[in-house]
């Protein structure tokens, strides 16, 4: 229903954004939620340090030595222009760097194309598959763009539950009958945002068969794939039949240091890698190519996501050191920058948690800890170490100081 105050148009906005009722609503998404009370905490409490647990983009600046390509290649006249589908340096990089790392040979002309992060891949990979009625398989808790493109071509998305029960992996088996059936899309995120769980290559098996059983295209999240701590960095593409099934979208954010510079890529199956470049082309015009050459020069030096693995590996370590001390039962994850742990329920002899939610408002506004609340499959609370630190000796401030409040609220699991 419209009023006499809405503009003419407000009738004409699309079912998928709300219809009529768009820009109406009153739900406050999370992550505004929580920069609401971060917002609210420093103007509290000037006093008091804000410990930024929230934030999950990596707190340092691309290494010097790719800001100089990038310096470089701004002011080469041949990189002007639109980049369309990529350039081949760039494709080739990633190829050279599927198979240093992983074992993949891919070619670079068919296999490989860039996107402008791996955001949009996400985006416009529904649009390669997704008509009305069809069906995508999603993990949660998860990043929900794949799900929200389903939604917009007139599909659905059936959840699987990401539980410390099934390790953190989708129970495949238990999908009724006619939801696999109507099933397109598997879309996977492995080492796995938020839980930190990375995969085996027996459940990559268990996928390729399940995908190729009942014709479903796989499409696996790769953007902390070189925040690998348990093991070796997996690539699914590396598990014989994978490429059979789907693609894997990797980024430049997590791993490199290029968080902003929005460069990723696509590979695996040549028809749908190249049926995601049909749908980009109609999308966008490419990234810059100054960008693209750069990026190409990072994923040349096998030293970047080594350094940058390390540093969170070091402070995940810190972290989960502090966070136990203070009674959360939490483990080393087995990769991402992300912590996964159970929720606090409530204070000892007072205030109680009914969600993570709740805990993460009472951590932010008066403790002034940030944390990122998950309860989409049991009440969680997300961590992140990408916060700013100047050097190691600044980290273990943070930690104390984390440790002496958490000491003093007491917390109840």
């Amino acid at each position: 229903m419209t009023d006499s105050s809405d503009p003419y148009f407000q009738s004409l906005f699309a079912e998928r954004i709300g219809g009529a009722q768009y820009g109406k609503g009153t739900e406050i998404y999370k992550f505004e939620k929580i920069k609401r009370a971060k917002r609210k905490a420093l103007a509290d409490h000037p006093e008091r340090q804000l410990l930024d647990f929230g934030i999950g983009e990596n707190d340092s600046m691309a290494p010097e030595s790719v800001r100089q390509v990038m310096a470089r290649e701004i002011n080469k006249p041949e990189n002007r222009g639109y980049a369309d589908n990529g350039i081949i340096e760039f494709k080739q990089a990633a190829a050279n760097f599927m198979r240093r790392n992983f074992g993949v040979q891919l070619d670079p002309a068919t296999e490989v194309n860039h996107s402008i992060g791996s955001k949009p891949a996400l985006a416009m990979m529904p649009a390669t598959l997704i008509n009305p009625g069809d069906v995508t398989l999603m993990t949660v808790p998860g990043y929900p763009v794949a799900g929200t493109h389903t939604r917009y071509y007139g599909g659905s998305v059936y959840r699987l539950p990401l539980t410390a029960e099934h390790g953190f992996l989708p129970d495949l088996d238990g999908i009724p009958a006619d939801i696999r059936k109507a099933a397109k899309l598997l879309v996977l995120c492995y080492p796995n945002s938020p839980t930190g769980r990375t995969a085996t290559r027996e459940f990559y098996e268990r996928v390729i068969a399940f995908a190729k059983e009942h014709k479903i295209v796989v499409v696996q999240d790769a953007a902390h794939i070189m925040l690998s701590y348990d093991s070796a960095p997996l690539s699914f593409l590396s598990v014989p039949g994978a490429r059979d099934v789907g693609v894997e979208i990797h980024s430049m954010s997590k791993g490199f240091d290029m968080i902003g510079w929005r460069m990723g890529w696509v590979c695996g199956h040549e028809r749908l890698v190249r049926a995601f470049a049909d749908v980009k082309d109609n999308t966008d015009s490419g990234q810059f190519i100054a960008t693209q050459k750069a990026a190409a020069a990072a994923l040349d030096d096998d030293d970047i996501p080594r350094r940058i693995r390390e540093k969170y590996r070091r402070r995940l370590t810190k972290l989960v050191t502090t966070l136990r001390a203070a009674g959360f039962d939490c483990q080393m994850p087995g990769g991402t920058y992300f912590l996964y742990t159970k929720s606090p329920r409530g204070l000892r002899g007072g205030r109680r948690f009914e969600t993570a939610e709740d805990a993460s408002q009472y951590l932010i506004t008066e403790q002034s800890i940030c944390t990122v609340p998950w309860d989409d499959a049991g009440a969680f609370l997300r961590l992140s170490v990408t916060y700013e630190a100047a050097d190691e000796a600044a980290e273990d401030a943070l930690m104390t100081e984390m440790r002496e409040r958490l000491e003093r609220i007491e917390l109840e699991f």
